[in-house]
């Protein structure tokens, strides 16, 4: 019955494209990153132009509702759903100009059929029952919806070039967008979160996950042997300057420091300063307990795929949020439970860059302060 109703409602436009192949105009915006860390990525949307109606319309598979019942609890636990939403394409340059964000077009070399196919399918989209999806950041985002679309709509089978030579992990391509816009401690965050199924090596239709790279694998696609793209333009140049790094306020850099200052302070004998270090073990222990037990949460209750099998267990112990009240009490209880997470956490050290997923350097100071302030706890104690 929904199939009946959809397709008189669309008939009319069957109509119009078999008689007029030229009014129906589709094209890929790929719009560049922004500043926040949810625009680091960049977006995608696809436009449509009838020139007979005179209408100009975005389409954008990138839209959530702030206002959504439980939106935070759905946000952290990946359920959060988003949607299909359409805007005047005024109106969406308007808000990427004030953002001072580029945006190029790829006007799509498609048939009279296949633009039919894809007005149907993004209506139909955005039906009640259809118009809500579970976003996922690397399977099903605003971009991969925008590749299936194509794949689904087109007359013969899509076939995309090889548009990243050599083996790529998920990781990898996070880092390029995020060091190119310094956002190193957002690195740090994402790394401690992202477990080894980042680490995994792309398969070339994966690499699209990312909007500039959904622009590279529509330059490289064919269907039927025609290009899938006609004519390519930057619609929008800001010629912004690259962002500046700064090394002094790199998590590494900043650790190092920290660790150094650990160590100079540990050999002092001032009674104000024991005491303060005393505190600084319970708080930097319980911190990292803390971070286990948010590491456990995202691997176990949460539907995101990329936090699970998250090797940064090794360090962050969720036992550590207990061990830390006890780590400076006269009964001792701690002393054996300390001297197995040093000598693991060594071994750690000695593998830290041959383990199956990627542990961020930056996180070695604060494990070593961890060790060394082990260390000093179980041999005063003996």
């Amino acid at each position: 019955m929904k199939f009946l109703i959809v397709l008189l409602f669309f008939l009319p436009l069957k109509i119009f494209a078999q008689n007029d192949s030229c009014h129906l105009r589709i094209s890929l915006l790929t719009c560049a990153p922004g500043e926040e860390l949810y625009s680091t990525f960049g977006h995608s949307a696809l436009r449509i132009t009838d020139t007979v109606s005179n209408s100009d319309i975005v389409y954008n598979y990138g839209t959530f509702n702030f206002d959504e019942p439980g939106f935070y609890r759905k946000f952290i636990r990946g359920k959060l759903s988003f949607y299909l939403s359409t805007e005047d394409f005024d109106s969406f340059m308007s808000e990427y100009r004030d953002e001072q964000r580029d945006v190029s077009e790829q006007v799509l070399n498609l048939t009279c059929a296949e633009k039919y196919n894809i007005i149907m399918m993004l209506h139909a989209n955005m039906m009640p029952g259809n118009i809500f999806y579970k976003y996922n950041f690397t399977f099903d985002n605003c971009t991969t919806r925008l590749r299936d679309l194509i794949e689904k709509t087109a007359d013969t089978a899509v076939h995309f070039g090889n548009i990243l030579p050599g083996k790529k992990t998920f990781r990898d391509l996070i880092y390029k967008y995020l060091d190119k816009n310094d956002k190193q401690w957002s690195k740090l965050g994402i790394d401690i979160l992202l477990g080894s199924p980042t680490d995994a090596v792309m398969q070339p239709r994966q690499v699209m996950f990312l909007p500039d790279y959904l622009l590279k694998g529509f330059d490289s696609a064919t269907i039927d042997a025609r290009p899938l793209v006609m004519q390519k333009q930057n619609i929008l140049d800001l010629h912004k300057p690259p962002v500046a790094i700064n090394y002094f306020t790199h998590p590494i850099f900043i650790f190092s420091c920290f660790f150094v200052l650990i160590v100079l302070l540990s050999f002092s004998k001032n009674v104000f300063i024991k005491r303060l270090l005393m505190g600084f073990d319970g708080f930097i222990f319980f911190i990292s307990g803390l971070i286990g037990i948010l590491i456990l949460f995202m691997w176990f209750g949460t539907d995101h795929e990329m936090c699970r099998d998250n090797f940064n267990l090794l360090w962050a112990w969720p036992t550590n949020v207990i061990a830390a009240f006890y780590m400076h009490s006269k009964k001792r209880p701690g002393t054996k439970y300390f001297m197995i997470y040093t000598v693991f956490n060594l071994v750690l050290f000695a593998c830290w860059f041959f383990l199956p997923q990627h542990l961020n350097p930056a996180l070695m100071p604060i494990v070593a302060i961890l060790i060394f302030r082990s260390i000093l706890y179980f041999r005063k104690e003996n």
